[in-house]
């Protein structure tokens, strides 16, 4: 079952695929990267190994997969792993300090705030059992929703669950809401097709917007601008080649991943794809900053960090556009 933040592999094989990433080292010409095994986390490696563009680079990539976002910070903690590409919900580790962001990936709208077909309003989840994972986006979509209908966190009963776990919780009904995204939701459609979605990311973008970035070691930044740079510029070709070829990235990450192309495209065609061109303006008009500034502001108000650093720290905003 193929998720935005789980694969098939288990937490335990990405702790592994964390051990064996290796000890910190100097510069180098072999980037170790780590990366979601999903079309967000995938597509752009899958095109720089089709198109060639790590050769064009001089870099000879390891790739490592990891099934969320926070255990690929944990490896760059310990100064193993140089790169990530992660989800929405852990950016508030760039805004403690921990990792730099080096570019935007895509723009999300597949999360949902759901319930049980007898629960029709956010307010009737007032006492109500809700799961969710801690830290990922479905937990940021979840406390919009309650904010936007002046409840909090406290107002509900909060259990937390890993993806799998809400699918299956749900779909039996021993909970009565949930914080997922698609194409969890389709497949708890699937047992339960009377569910209601009642909060999604469109109801708050683009002032909120929930996009998955590619992150940095902070070292790694500081002492060898110039292979993040070329990592950047595989990142960008690529980024290009996916918003030019929707269908073939998707094939290409299906291969890539080894999985079945049908729930990749679901995911694929719900997100919105930049290029490196947009991508840029939209860096140097201030999109972005103002995109990490409202992420800030749900940091201090979710307790994950009440201090945020300034998106200016951690946002390369600079190597992204001269790479």
């Amino acid at each position: 079952m193929l998720t935005r933040r789980q694969f098939v592999a288990t937490a335990a094989a990405a702790a592994g695929a964390v051990s064996m990433v290796g000890p910190a080292r100097a510069q180098s010409t072999t980037p170790r990267i780590g990366y979601i095994a999903d079309f967000p986390g995938g597509s752009l490696f899958a095109i720089a190994q089709d198109q060639k563009l790590w050769e064009a680079e001089g870099l000879t990539p390891e790739l490592f997969v990891f099934t969320n976002g926070p255990l690929q910070v944990q490896a760059m903690d310990g100064g193993s792993l140089d790169f990530g590409s992660i989800g929405p919900g852990p950016i508030w580790l760039a805004a403690t300090g921990r990792i730099k962001i080096l570019a935007v990936n895509v723009v999300s709208f597949s999360d949902r705030v759901i319930t049980q077909p007898a629960i029709k309003s956010m307010e009737e989840l007032r006492g109500k059992k809700v799961g969710v994972t801690q830290g990922a986006s479905g937990e940021m979509i979840l406390r919009l929703g309650l904010a936007k209908y002046n409840m909090t966190i406290n107002d509900i009963d909060l259990i937390p669950m890993d993806p799998s776990t809400v699918v299956s919780a749900f779909a039996s009904g021993q909970i009565d809401g949930a914080g997922i995204w698609y194409p969890l939701v389709g497949t708890i459609k699937e047992r339960v097709p009377e569910l209601n979605e009642l909060v999604q990311n469109t109801d708050f973008y683009p002032d909120v917007s929930f996009f998955n970035p590619f992150i940095a070691r902070n070292q790694v930044v500081a002492d060898d601008p110039e292979l993040v740079k070329g990592y950047l510029r595989v990142l960008k070709k690529a980024m290009d080649y996916r918003a030019a070829n929707l269908d073939r990235s998707i094939d290409l990450t299906a291969a890539f991943l080894g999985v079945p192309r049908p729930p990749l495209e679901t995911v694929a065609k719900s997100l919105k794809l930049l290029t490196s061109a947009e991508l840029v303006t939209m860096t140097q008009d201030g999109t972005v900053y103002k995109w990490l500034d409202k992420f800030n502001e749900m940091f201090k108000q979710f307790g994950t960090a009440p201090n945020p650093l300034p998106p200016q720290q951690y946002y390369t905003a600079d190597l992204f556009v001269s790479a």
